[in-house]
């Protein structure tokens, strides 16, 4: 039975509405572009609360935290690989106070940065760092965990098995940006085989997010609903493909544009729902004025 069945009673509801982008808003509380996100947990705490305040305030039921690349690897490159465990205790605790008793916390754990297949670390190398970042945030307060963005397979399955050993529920998400229909990974898995091999490492719940706009998840959805063998989808589209304007990156989906898919995706069988690239406060209050009473 899925650790899921032990959460409150919103988690038993039909469609759970989750956040949207937290990098494009950090961007405009003044994170400079290419400035690693993560850092501001310690050095910026009230900006990235003003962040997850806003989407308590737009209704989210569950947001993730600042900590997507506060991974070992990812930090070594900001000269910060030793702090590790403080960046993501600061970022579970600052979702974690903000949210209070109106939203469950689900921690954000990205990618590497790192590649399996050429050699740049080992498996045992990948799983320790992992682990170490998801100890981190499970002392920090958080309900559970979101693996998300992944393209490698391998390292999404490696990365819920390091999660389930804090004993909280997790979250895996893959990115689907390409092929014909652009629905496999950019190594050619496609939901089927994601799912089977993330349920063997022990996700909760499985889905997609990002690599493309929310028309492009109907058909990733219903594929992961009959696969998930009971388990919830979790789906965030992005709100549109990113477009170059004047040197900034631009997202032409409106939030009405974007919620309007959100009965369709319902149908498909998504359990969360949110956004991720481009999307904001202002879509999570559309999205959740298209949910059932």
């Amino acid at each position: 039975m899925s650790q899921f069945s032990a959460f409150p009673e919103l988690l038993r509801s039909a469609v759970v509405l989750t956040d949207g982008a937290w990098g494009t808003q950090l961007l405009q509380q003044g994170l400079s572009p290419g400035e690693p996100p993560d850092l501001w947990n310690l050095t910026h705490p009230e900006k990235v609360e003003a962040v997850a305040a806003a989407y308590i305030a737009a209704g989210s039921q569950i947001i993730l935290t600042n900590t997507f690349g506060a991974n070992r690897f990812r930090l070594a490159e900001a000269g910060a690989a030793d702090r590790v465990k403080e960046i993501n205790e600061a970022g579970a605790r600052i979702s974690k106070e903000t949210a209070g008793r109106q939203a469950l916390v689900f921690a954000s754990i990205g990618p590497s940065g790192k590649m399996l297949l050429s050699g740049d670390l080992t498996s045992d190398e990948l799983f320790a760092a992992f682990a170490e970042q998801a100890a981190a945030l499970a002392r920090g307060g958080a309900d559970a965990f979101v693996i998300e963005t992944m393209a490698d397979l391998d390292e999404a399955s490696i990365a819920v098995r390091a999660a389930k050993t804090t004993g909280l529920p997790v979250v895996a998400s893959m990115v689907f940006d390409s092929g014909k229909e652009k629905d496999r990974t950019m190594m050619g898995i496609t939901p089927e085989q994601a799912a089977a091999s993330l349920i063997e490492a022990g996700a909760d719940a499985i889905g997609a997010n990002c690599g493309q706009g929310i028309a492009g998840f109907l058909n990733i959805c219903q594929r992961f609903k009959a696969a998930a063998h009971g388990r919830p989808v979790w789906i965030k589209g992005n709100a549109g493909v990113p477009q170059l304007v004047d040197g900034r990156t631009t997202y032409q989906t409106s939030p009405k544009e974007f919620a309007d898919f959100v009965p369709a995706l319902i149908a498909a069988g998504a359990g969360f729902i949110g956004g991720c690239c481009g999307t904001s406060p202002e879509f999570i209050r559309e999205v959740r004025s298209r949910l059932p009473a």
